[in-house]
């Protein structure tokens, strides 16, 4: 098979390959196609995004400046995922921040947490399998790729406020008219973190939307906001210290 067939044929089956895919597609041995990947790299014809995974450049476009949505690439690092956290409140238009990191979850293994591809930061956070779900599947640049529901962003963001840009970030995403309140309820009871429940109780009552949770029985404190000062008032109801100055969240009502 000529080179310009097993691009054509890489083509076929979408933007983006491993080696292992390279493999059966070309029929070649792996140092063979070792070797051709390597050539095919250095005339343009395909960029690696990490050891094994390759993107197809198009024909014309100039070698070095062409890419991905991160998005497609964030899904080939890591098995399996979901774009999570900041990332996917940016995509839901839950914040008006633009976060400068690609957060992806995962329950897998990944040696780099913090990977660079083409100039874009990915952080890949690994949690536990019981707290991997209410994910949906969308299209971007004909791929599909895995990120988390409105209502699991909100859950995770208030499991891990570092990943979010703070309890701020939250508050202003839980105004959303379009969350689904009893998803939002039943997600942070099922992750497993009395923090999330808390979290999201004082903020629920703060800015008047109701969601059923379950009361808070313990005699332990956590931060609201684990990524400010730990110094504030006592939430005697949801057992929180409100690390945060509230005319921060005043501005949200």
């Amino acid at each position: 098979m000529r080179k310009i067939e097993i691009i054509n044929s890489f083509a076929k089956r979408g933007q983006t390959f491993t080696f292992e895919e390279g493999l059966i597609i070309s029929g070649l041995g792996r140092k063979s196609l070792r070797d051709l990947l390597y050539k095919m790299e250095k005339q343009g014809y395909i960029e690696r995004i990490e050891k094994g995974k390759y993107m197809i450049v198009p024909l014309g476009a100039e070698k070095g400046k062409y890419t991905l949505h991160e998005f497609v690439i964030g899904s080939l690092l890591v098995k399996p995922y979901a774009i999570a956290y900041w990332s996917a409140l940016h995509f839901y238009g839950l914040t008006e921040q633009i976060p400068n990191t690609v957060f992806i979850q995962t329950t897998a293994r990944k040696k780099k947490q913090e990977i660079e591809v083409f100039g874009v930061t990915y952080k890949v956070v690994k949690i536990k399998g019981t707290k991997f779900f209410g994910i949906r599947t969308e299209w971007i640049e004909e791929t599909q790729i895995n990120i988390t529901d409105r209502e699991k962003t909100i859950i995770d963001c208030l499991d891990k406020p570092q990943y979010c840009g703070g309890i701020v970030e939250v508050a202003k995403a839980l105004r959303d008219k379009n969350l689904n309140r009893q998803k939002l309820s039943e997600y942070a009871q099922r992750i497993g973190n009395s923090g999330v429940i808390r979290r999201l109780g004082y903020l629920s009552d703060f800015l008047g939307v109701h969601i059923a949770l379950p009361a808070i029985n313990t005699k332990n404190y956590l931060l609201l906001d684990p990524t400010m000062p730990e110094k504030g008032a006592k939430d005697a109801k949801w057992r929180l210290i409100l690390n945060l100055d509230k005319r921060m969240l005043d501005k949200l009502e």
